[in-house]
C-alpha cells in the first residue's frame, strides 16, 4: 500500500490523541484509519422522516422531531438530579430529560435555537417525554453526513463513552477522515466479478456502508462487502487445497482386493445404506488420483461412519499400507476398537490399540510389531502421535471428532510416512453447510445423511419438575423389559451460582426410588480415576447395571444397543449440539427408545426453542442450522479467537447465498486461470502472495 492516511495511527488523527487512540485500540482493536474504515455500523436509524409532537402515541417507536428549546432547568439533588428541557414545535410541547452527564449536555444546548431530537416517546405524568434523546443542531441549508439520512449506529463501550466516543463520536471521527481515506482505497476485486454480480466499486461500498443515502445504496454496499469477505476466505481455502494437491502425492490405492471383498461378502452383518455406498465410492475415487486425499465425513449419530472408515482402512491394507484411527478420548478409542474387532474378527487383519494407559511391556511389543508391519490397523488416542510410534508404511489416517484435536497434533500423524497418508476426518457433530464450506472449505465433504434400516426414531419428551414421577414410571417400565437407562447431570457437585440438580444428589434420589437388589446403579464422571471409570462403564456395557448416572463424559464413545432411555437433567443448561449428542447414546438397537429432557418451570426464550427443537426433530443437520442461528459460528466451533472466521459484516446464518456465489466464483476462477496469471487476476495473485508472507487481509488495501 502506497498510502499514508489508511496506515496512519488513529492517535495522530486531529482530535484523537494518545489516550483516545490507546482506548480505541484496547476496546475495539482499532489502530489505524484503515481499521476505522472497516469498523462498520451494526444498525441504522431512519432520519429521513420527521414527526409532529401531536402525532405521538404510546405505541410510537423511535422518532425524530424538529423544534426549538423553550427552557432548560437542572432539577432535584444528588440521585434525583436531572436536566429537563422544554422542546416545542408548531403542534405541541415535549420534555427532554437527562439523568447523566447533565452539566455537559446543558452546556451544549442553547435556549431559542432549533434542534433535531431523536428518541422513544414515553408518558410521564400524563405528558410525552424523551429520556436521554440524541440531539443535534438543525441545519436546514447544509445537511451534514448522518443528518436527515440513514444514520449509522456504531458499537461502543463505557470506557469509550467517557472519551465522548459513543456512536455519535465514532460517526464524527469517521466523517473527519473519510474523504481523504477513501481517495486512497484501491479496488481488490476484478472488474469482471463486479460486473457479473452488479457489485459497486470498493470506494462507493465503503462510503455507503457508513453513510447511505437510502436503503437501496445501503443494501448494495452491504452485499458488496459481504461478498468480498466471503470471497477472500474461499480464495485462500481453495488455493490451499489446490497447492496441497499439487505438492503432496498420496499412495495410489489401485485395487479393491481380498480384504475389502471378503469383509463385504462374508463379515458385514447388514446391508450398507445408499449414503454409505456413495461415500465409500467417493473415497475410492480420491485414493486413485495419486494426490493426497483430504475428506471430511459428516454423519449423524448412528449413521454408520465407523463401517465406512473400516472399509477405507481395508482398502489401504489391500494396497500394501497400514492404517490408523485417532480418537479424542480413551473411552471413544476403546469403543472403536471393540466395534471394529466385533465386525472383523481375529482372522482377516491384525488390529491393535494404543492409549495412555497401555502398559509399558505391551507398548514396547506393539511398537516393534508396528514398525515390522505386523499390525494392519492401530487405533488409539493422542498416544499415536508420540515419536516412538513408527509405522512401516502408513497409508491412511482416520481422525474422529477432529475438532477436538489441534492442527499440530494432526500434522504429526501426517509426517509418519514418506508419502503423506490419505486423511479421512469424521464427525458426528453435524456441521451447518455454511460452516462446512468455510471451516473445512479446503477439504472435500461427504455426508452420510441416511440411517441404517431398522433404526426407529427416538421419541423425545420435555418434562418439567412436576412431572418427575412420570419420568420414574417410564424408566421402571423400560427396565422391566430388560432395557437400560442413562441419567445425565451437568455438574458433579453443587454450584453456589447455578440452581442445578447435581450428580451426587441425583444418585441419592435415584437410590431412594430405585432400590437394590431390583436395580443396580453405575456412576461415571470426569473426575474419577480412569480405571474406576472403565470398570463402571464396563459393568453397564455388560448389562450388570441397569442405570448409569453420569456427567457429559458419556457424550461420545458409549455404544450400548440395549440402552433405551436417556434422561437429561436440567436440559435447559445444555447446548443443542450437546443435547443431540447425548440423545444419540440411545436408539442404537431396533427397540423403541426415549430421550427425556427434564427442566425447571422457568425457561428463557432461547432455552425453550432448544428444547422444542429437540422434541420436533431427530435430524442433526436441521438441529445444527438452528444451533448456528442461536450461538453463532464462533461459539459452535471454537474459532472466535482463531481468526478462521474473521467476518466483520457477513453472517453465516443469513448469507448462505452470497457464500455459495463467492465459492462458485473462486472455483470458476481457478478453472479458467489456475495460476492467476491473467492481467485481470493479478490483484488476487498479489493478495495470496501477501497472505503467504503473513500480511493481514483485514486491512484496507
Amino acid at each position: 500500500m502506497q498510502d499514508s492516511t489508511l496506515n496512519m495511527r488513529l492517535e495522530f488523527v486531529k482530535g484523537v490523541g494518545p489516550n483516545r487512540g490507546e482506548t480505541l485500540k484496547k476496546e475495539l482493536g482499532l489502530v489505524t484509519v484503515g481499521d476505522l474504515l472497516t469498523y462498520y455500523p451494526f444498525r441504522y436509524i431512519d432520519r429521513t422522516k420527521f414527526y409532529k409532537i401531536n402525532t405521538l402515541t404510546p405505541e410510537t417507536q423511535y422518532v425524530q422531531i424538529i423544534g426549538r428549546i423553550i427552557s432548560k432547568n437542572i432539577l432535584g439533588e444528588k440521585r434525583t438530579k436531572r436536566l429537563v428541557v422544554a422542546f416545542k414545535d408548531d403542534t405541541g410541547l415535549i420534555e427532554l430529560v437527562w439523568f447523566q452527564s447533565i452539566n455537559w449536555v446543558s452546556d451544549q444546548l442553547v435556549v431559542g435555537n432549533a434542534y433535531i431530537a431523536f428518541g422513544k416517546p414515553t408518558i410521564f405524568n400524563g405528558s410525552f417525554s424523551f429520556s436521554h434523546p440524541e440531539i443535534e443542531p438543525y441545519q436546514s441549508a447544509k445537511q451534514s453526513r448522518g443528518n436527515l439520512t440513514l444514520q449509522p449506529v456504531y458499537g461502543s463501550t463505557e470506557k469509550l463513552k467517557k472519551f465522548n466516543l459513543d456512536s455519535k463520536g465514532l460517526q464524527r471521527l469517521t466523517v473527519s477522515v473519510l474523504d481523504q481515506a477513501l481517495a486512497q482505497v484501491e479496488e481488490n476485486l476484478p472488474q469482471l466479478i463486479l460486473e457479473k454480480y452488479s457489485l459497486p466499486d470498493r470506494r462507493s461500498a465503503l462510503l455507503n456502508i457508513h453513510f447511505p443515502k437510502d436503503e437501496t445504496v445501503l443494501n448494495s454496499a452491504t452485499r458488496r462487502i459481504k461478498f468480498e469477505e466471503l470471497f477472500f476466505i474461499q480464495l485462500q481455502l481453495l488455493n490451499a487445497k489446490k497447492l496441497r494437491q499439487q505438492k503432496f502425492k498420496g499412495a495410489l490405492f489401485a485395487k479393491v482386493g481380498e480384504k475389502v471383498n471378503k469383509f463385504y461378502t462374508e463379515y458385514l452383518p447388514f446391508d450398507l445404506t445408499n449414503a454409505q455406498k456413495r461415500v465409500i465410492k467417493e473415497i475410492r475415487n480420491d485414493t486413485q488420483t495419486g494426490a493426497q486425499m483430504n475428506r471430511l465425513i459428516q454423519g449423524d449419530v448412528g449413521s454408520g461412519k465407523t463401517v465406512v472408515a473400516l472399509m477405507s482402512m481395508l482398502l489401504a491394507i489391500d494396497n500394501g499400507c497400514q492404517a490408523c484411527m485417532m480418537a479424542p478420548t480413551e473411552i471413544l478409542a476403546r469403543q472403536h476398537y471393540a466395534s471394529i474387532c466385533e465386525l472383523i474378527g481375529n482372522e482377516l487383519i491384525t488390529v491393535s490399540i494404543l492409549t495412555g494407559s497401555t502398559k509399558k511391556k505391551d507398548r514396547i511389543l506393539l511398537h516393534q510389531q508396528l514398525e515390522e508391519g505386523a499390525i494392519d490397523i492401530l487405533i488409539g488416542t493422542h498416544a499415536l502421535i508420540e515419536p516412538k510410534v513408527i509405522f512401516k508404511n502408513l497409508g491412511l489416517v482416520v481422525i474422529d471428532e477432529q475438532h477436538r484435536f489441534g492442527v499440530e497434533q494432526r500434522a504429526k500423524l501426517w509426517r509418519k510416512n514418506f508419502i503423506p497418508p490419505h486423511i479421512l476426518v469424521m464427525t458426528a457433530t453435524p456441521i451447518p453447510r455454511t460452516l462446512a464450506m468455510t471451516l473445512y472449505g479446503d477439504l472435500d465433504v461427504s455426508m452420510i445423511d441416511e440411517l441404517p434400516a431398522g433404526r426407529k426414531p427416538i421419541e423425545t419428551l420435555h418434562l418439567y419438575e412436576s412431572q418427575r414421577l412420570r419420568m420414574f414410571g417410564l424408566i421402571k417400565q423400560e427396565i422391566a423389559k430388560g432395557r437400560q437407562v442413562y441419567v445425565v447431570y451437568p455438574l458433579i457437585k453443587e454450584s453456589e451460582t447455578l440452581d442445578l440438580k447435581f450428580l451426587e444428589a441425583g444418585v441419592e434420589l435415584l437410590g431412594f426410588e430405585f432400590k437394590r437388589p431390583d436395580y443396580q446403579i453405575s456412576i461415571v464422571h470426569g473426575q474419577m480415576p480412569n480405571a474406576d471409570k472403565q470398570f463402571e462403564m464396563q459393568e453397564f456395557v455388560e448389562g450388570k447395571r441397569n442405570i448409569m448416572v453420569a456427567t457429559t463424559v458419556i457424550e461420545v464413545g458409549v455404544n450400548v444397543p440395549n440402552a433405551s432411555v436417556m434422561v437429561i437433567e436440567n436440559a435447559e443448561r445444555f447446548g443443542l449440539s450437546q443435547l443431540h449428542q447425548l440423545r444419540g447414546r440411545v436408539g442404537r438397537g431396533a427397540e423403541h427408545s426415549f430421550c427425556i429432557l427434564m427442566s425447571g418451570d422457568k425457561l428463557s426464550k432461547e432455552a425453550r426453542l432448544r428444547l422444542d427443537t429437540m422434541v420436533k426433530t431427530n435430524n442433526g443437520f436441521e438441529i445444527s442450522e438452528i444451533d448456528l442461528q442461536l450461538r453463532g459460528p464462533g461459539d459452535i466451533t471454537g474459532t472466535q479467537q482463531s481468526g478462521v472466521l474473521n467476518l466483520k459484516l457477513a453472517d453465516l446464518t443469513k448469507d448462505q447465498n452470497i457464500l455459495i456465489e463467492a465459492r462458485k466464483t473462486v472455483l470458476e476462477l481457478f478453472e479458467n486461470d489456475p495460476t492467476l496469471e491473467k492481467p485481470e487476476n493479478i490483484l488476487l495473485k498479489t493478495f495470496l502472495q501477501q497472505k503467504s508472507q503473513g500480511i493481514s487481509m483485514d486491512k484496507i488495501s
